[in-house]
C-alpha cells in the first residue's frame, strides 16, 4: 500500500518510513500527527491510536488490540469506541480480568447525570402536580435552576455521545449516537431559545409571564437514560466473553519441571520448553501437552471435552494442559507449549468465531444501511405535519414527536441482533467440546441431512493394534515384523504405529529402511539389506507387482472379523500379511443412532477394503459404505453427493480427509486428529466424539432460533416504536409518546436483544 485516504479526516496515509513496528507480520501506516492513526496493509482495515480521553488505563496491558462486535473489520490500540456505529470496542482477546475502564466511565457519568436530572424533572413537574402557580419571578428563577442543572448533563454527561454521532456521518455510517445527539440537541437548543428569546414564538405558546414551555428535563433525561442502557449493555457484553476468560482461566501458572541431574524446579510455565520432562502430582492440572513416560492416573478433561468421566492415562499416552491429574504422579514429556498447545488453539478459535459473521447478518446490514437516513426523515415529515396540522401549540408538538421519533429509534439492537448470539454461542460451543471456525459453520450445521464419516480415529479409537501376522513362503514372522517396523518406524499413521508397537511388544528390532517414500492413500515403499520392500494396500501391491490371491482366504477372513490388513511384499513377492484391528469407541453407537434420529443419513468412507469396511457398518447399521477409496475419491464423493441436492458435512481425522473437509459444507474434524484436519475443518470436535455433532447441530439450531429473535424483536420494536412516537396513533387514542419514555425504551431494546443471546450460554435444555 504506497498512499490511503484517512476514513476519518480525509488526509493521505503514506507508508511509515520512520518506524519498523509490526502487527501480525504487516508495517504499520500512518497519517497525521493529529489523527495519530495507524493503518494496516491491509485496504479497509486500520490500528486506530486511542483518542487522548480513551487511552488505556493503567491496568491495560500495552498493546492490546480492540474491536467492534458490529464491524470486527474495525481494530483500534486500546479502548474507545467504533468511528461507524459509535459503540464502545472490547478485546479481540478478552482477558481473565475484565477492563472496566469503559464502563467505569459510563457509569461514573449516569450517576452524575442522574443526580442534575431528577431534580430538573421535579422543578419542571412540580407546578402541574402541585397545581401551583408561581410568580412571574418564580417561573424565572425555576427556569434558571433547570438550565443549571441540565447545561452539565447535555454538555459534558452526553458529549461523547455528540462525537461518536459525528464520527459515524463522516464516515458516511450514521448510526444510533447520531440519532441521539440529534434528539438532545434539538430539545436543548429549543428549550434556550425559548428561555432567552421567547418573542419569537407566537403569541399562542406564551403563558401569563410571556414565557415559553422548555423541555430541558427531556434533554436531561434522555441522555441520562442513554447513559444506564450503554451501562447495562455493557456489563451484559461482558458476560458473553465468559466463556474465553473461562478457557484462560483454566492454564496452570506453573510446572515441576526436571532437571539432567534428576532433581526438580517449579518454573513458570513459559520457561518450558518441548522436550522438557515435567512432573505431574494428583489433584495438579497437567501443564503441557505431552507424552506419559511414567506412570498411571486417571485424567479430568472435562473442562476441555464436557465429558465428566475421567480418562485413564499409561505411558504412551497423550495429555492435554490444563487437564486435572486425579490419582498417581505422571511423569510427562512436553511437546506442545504457548500458542501451540491444545488450550491456545482452542481460545484462538473460539475468539475468531465470535468475530465472524453469519449469513443472516445480511439482512440487517442491508437494513441499517438506510436506517438512519430513514429516521430523521421520518422525524422531518413528524416535524412538518405537527407543524402543520397539529394541536396547539403546534411547533412545541412537532418538536417533541419529533425527538422522540429520533431517540426510539434503536439500529444499535437491531446491529447486535446476530453478532452476540454467534458470540455467546461460540463460548458455549467451546464448554461442550465444539469449536466453530466461523458464524457461517454454526448456521450451516442444522441443514445437514448427510454425514460422510472417515473409518479410523473417527469411528473407532483410532489406536489400532497388531492382532496377527500370516506368512508366505520361508519368510518366518520375525523377518516379516522386522521390515514392516523398519518401513513404519517415521510414520504417524494409526496402522504404522500399531505395527511399531506390535514389533516392540515381541522383542523384534526394526530393520533399517532406506529411500524411504510414502504413496499417498497406498502405503510406503523402501529399500532394506539391498531388497524393495513394499507395505500397503491391494493397490499398493498391484503398482509392484506382487500377486496377492495365495493369501486371500486368510484375508477374508481377518477382513469379516473387521480387521485391516496390510500386505507386506519383499523383491516385488507377497511375503507376509499384518492383521491390525481398530476398536470401534464406545460412544460412536450411541452417538451415530442419535445422529440417525435427528435425520441424517449416515455414509462411511474409508481407504479400507469393502469386507472390512461392511463388517463394521454392519456392527453400526451405517447406511451406505464407500470402500477402498483414495484420497481424491474421498473428494469426488462429497462432491457427487453435493450435485445431487444432499448438504454434506464429512467428519474426519487425518491429512487425507484434509480435501473432503474442506469441499464439504461443514467440514468436521477430530480433535484427535492431525492439525492439518482441524485447519481444514470448519467445526473440530475436541474430545473426537460423535456425540459432539448431535451437541453441535443442537446448539446450530437453537443458536438460529435465537438469532431470528433478535432480529424479530428488532425490527418489531422499531416498526411499533417509531410510529407510536411520531403520534400516528394521536387521532384514534389520544396517545402521544414521552422523549423520555422513548430514551428508556430505547436503552432496553439492545439490553433486551443481549439478555436474549446470553440465554444460549445459561439453557441447557437448548443445548
Amino acid at each position: 500500500m504506497d498512499s490511503h485516504i484517512d476514513p476519518v479526516c480525509g488526509m493521505s496515509v503514506s507508508p511509515d518510513s520512520a518506524h519498523t513496528a509490526e502487527h501480525a507480520g504487516r508495517r504499520y501506516h500512518f497519517c497525521c500527527a493529529g489523527c495519530r492513526k495507524r493503518f494496516l496493509d491491509d485496504p479497509g482495515q486500520y490500528l486506530q491510536a486511542p483518542a487522548p480521553e480513551h487511552h488505556a488505563p493503567a491496568s491495560a496491558p500495552p498493546g492490546v488490540i480492540y474491536t467492534c462486535p458490529m464491524h470486527p473489520e474495525v481494530r483500534q490500540l486500546g479502548p474507545g469506541t467504533c468511528p461507524k456505529c459509535g459503540m464502545a470496542l472490547e478485546p479481540l482477546m478478552p482477558a481473565i480480568t475484565t477492563d472496566d475502564h469503559e464502563l467505569g466511565t459510563v457509569r461514573r457519568r449516569f450517576w452524575i447525570a442522574l443526580a442534575l436530572a431528577i431534580p430538573v424533572v421535579a422543578v419542571a413537574m412540580a407546578p402541574h402536580m402541585l397545581g401551583w402557580m408561581p410568580s412571574a419571578d418564580s417561573a424565572h428563577t425555576l427556569r434558571a435552576v433547570e438550565l443549571l442543572l441540565t447545561a452539565p448533563v447535555v454538555l459534558w454527561c452526553g458529549a461523547d455521545y455528540y462525537r461518536r454521532g459525528w464520527l459515524g456521518i463522516v464516515n458516511r455510517s450514521a448510526n444510533m449516537y447520531t440519532l441521539i445527539g440529534l434528539g438532545v440537541i434539538v430539545a436543548f437548543l429549543y428549550s434556550l431559545v425559548a428561555t432567552f428569546v421567547p418573542a419569537v414564538f407566537p403569541p399562542e405558546m406564551r403563558d401569563a409571564h410571556g414565557m415559553v414551555a422548555v423541555y430541558f428535563e427531556s434533554a436531561a433525561s434522555i441522555v441520562a437514560l442513554v447513559l444506564l442502557g450503554e451501562w447495562l449493555e455493557l456489563a451484559a457484553r461482558g458476560r458473553t466473553s465468559a466463556a474465553i476468560r473461562q478457557l484462560l482461566g483454566l492454564a496452570p501458572k506453573n510446572a515441576r519441571r526436571m532437571r539432567a541431574d534428576g532433581s526438580e524446579e517449579d518454573v513458570p510455565i513459559e520457561a518450558l520448553a518441548v522436550g522438557d520432562r515435567v512432573r505431574v502430582r494428583p489433584g495438579e492440572k497437567v501443564p503441557v501437552d505431552g507424552r506419559v513416560l511414567e506412570g498411571r492416573s486417571s485424567i479430568d478433561e472435562s473442562m476441555l471435552t464436557g465429558e465428566a468421566i475421567p480418562v485413564e492415562k499409561a505411558p504412551g499416552d497423550r495429555v492435554v494442559g490444563a487437564t486435572v491429574n486425579q490419582t498417581g504422579a505422571l511423569l510427562v514429556e512436553t511437546e506442545r507449549v504457548g500458542a501451540a498447545s491444545l488450550l491456545s488453539q482452542i481460545i484462538a478459535l473460539v475468539a475468531e468465531a465470535q468475530r465472524s459473521r453469519a449469513p443472516l447478518q445480511r439482512l440487517a446490514d442491508r437494513v441499517s444501511a438506510w436506517f438512519v437516513p430513514a429516521v430523521i426523515a421520518i422525524a422531518v415529515v413528524t416535524f412538518a405535519a405537527w407543524w402543520a396540522l397539529g394541536l396547539e401549540p403546534r411547533l412545541a408538538y412537532a418538536v417533541v414527536n419529533a425527538v422522540a421519533v429520533l431517540i426510539i429509534a434503536c439500529p444499535c439492537a437491531l446491529g447486535l441482533a446476530t453478532p452476540i448470539s454467534i458470540m455467546v454461542a461460540s463460548g458455549r460451543g467451546a464448554e461442550l467440546g465444539v469449536l466453530f471456525r466461523d458464524a457461517q459453520a454454526i448456521e450451516t450445521l442444522r441443514t445437514v441431512d448427510t454425514l460422510v464419516v472417515d473409518k479410523t480415529g473417527t469411528l473407532t479409537v483410532g489406536r489400532p493394534s497388531l492382532r496377527r501376522v500370516i506368512v508366505q513362503g520361508a519368510f518366518a514372522d520375525s523377518d516379516a515384523l522386522a521390515l514392516a517396523a523398519g518401513l513404519e518406524r517415521a510414520s504417524e499413521h494409526p496402522l504404522a504405529q500399531a505395527i511399531v508397537a506390535g514389533a516392540t511388544a515381541r522383542g523384534t528390532t526394526p530393520a533399517r529402511v532406506t529411500e524411504f517414500m510414502s504413496v499417498t492413500g497406498q502405503g510406503v515403499t523402501g529399500k532394506a539389506e539391498g531388497r524393495a520392500v513394499a507395505l500397503g494396500n491391494s493397490a499398493l501391491m498391484s503398482g509392484v507387482g506382487a500377486v496377492i490371491d495365495d493369501l486371500s482366504e486368510e484375508v477374508d477372513k481377518e477382513r469379516t472379523e473387521g480387521h485391516t490388513v496390510m500386505y507386506l511384499a519383499v523383491d516385488r513377492q507377497l511375503a507376509a500379511i499384518f492383521a491390525v484391528g481398530d476398536p470401534i469407541k464406545e460412544t460412536t453407537p450411541a452417538a451415530l443412532e442419535a445422529l440417525r434420529a435427528d435425520g441424517l443419513r449416515i455414509v462411511m468412507l474409508t481407504g479400507d477394503s469393502r469386507t472390512t469396511a461392511e463388517a463394521v457398518a454392519r456392527r453400526l447399521a451405517i447406511d451406505e459404505v464407500i470402500a477402498e477409496v483414495r484420497p481424491a475419491d474421498k473428494l469426488a464423493v462429497v462432491e457427487r453427493l453435493q450435485a445431487s441436492g444432499r448438504h454434506v458435512a464429512m467428519a474426519g481425522d487425518g491429512i487425507n480427509d484434509a480435501p473432503a473437509l474442506a469441499r464439504a459444507d461443514v467440514g468436521i474434524a477430530m480433535g484427535t486428529g492431525t492439525d492439518i484436519a482441524m485447519q481444514s475443518a470448519d467445526v473440530t470436535l475436541v474430545k473426537g466424539d460423535l456425540r459432539g455433532i448431535v451437541r453441535a447441530r443442537q446448539l446450530s439450531r437453537a443458536t438460529v432460533r435465537n438469532i431470528r429473535q433478535n432480529l424479530g424483536f428488532a425490527f418489531g420494536y422499531n416498526a411499533l416504536g417509531i410510529p407510536l412516537a411520531a403520534g400516528v396513533l394521536y387521532p384514534l387514542t389520544g396517545w402521544l409518546l414521552s422523549p423520555m419514555i422513548a430514551a428508556l425504551a430505547m436503552s432496553l431494546s439492545s439490553v433486551s436483544v443481549i439478555g436474549n443471546a446470553l440465554r444460549l450460554g445459561k439453557s441447557r435444555k437448548e443445548v
